[in-house]
């Protein structure tokens, strides 16, 4: 009898492992699927991240390009400014001049200007004084941006 129950035992003890077997059989099915997936994800993930860089590399390479640009039109700018500052300065230097000569051509018995571009005595003092003032206005109006 101690041999049959042993039996039974050894019945029961089998049937259970074959039953534990079906259910990690289930469950090693399910790891591969989920193990075929994960490397199409990562696949995937690898193609993108490729992409990604390529990208990368391509809008460095524009702003690298659009830098030198930038600091070219700059550093031009910059000159061109310069410039523009000397010729005000020049500009404001004669109006100054032309103001004076003015002035003085206005104040009749007035001493003339100190200036090397004081005018030469004219026969025609009213016309001259009338052509400098014109002058001198319009100077002044594009100095100060406005249409002459």
């Amino acid at each position: 009898m101690i041999g049959m129950l042993i039996e039974a035992m050894v019945c029961v003890l089998l049937a259970a492992t074959i039953a534990h077997c079906v259910v990690l059989d289930r469950r090693l099915r399910r790891l591969k699927a989920d193990e075929d997936a994960m490397r199409r994800t990562i696949g995937e993930l690898i193609g993108a991240t490729d992409k990604a860089e390529r990208a990368v590399s391509g809008l460095r390479s524009i702003v690298d390009d659009c830098d030198q640009t930038i600091a070219a039109q700059l550093r031009e700018a910059e000159r061109h400014s310069a410039d523009l500052a000397v010729q005000i300065r020049s500009g404001d230097d004669v109006i100054h001049r032309i103001t004076r000569i003015v002035d003085s051509a206005r104040g009749a018995g007035a001493a003339p200007p100190s200036d090397d571009l004081a005018p030469a005595p004219t026969r025609n003092l009213g016309a001259t004084l009338a052509a400098a003032q014109a002058f001198a206005e319009r100077a002044h109006r594009r100095v100060h941006g406005q249409a002459a």
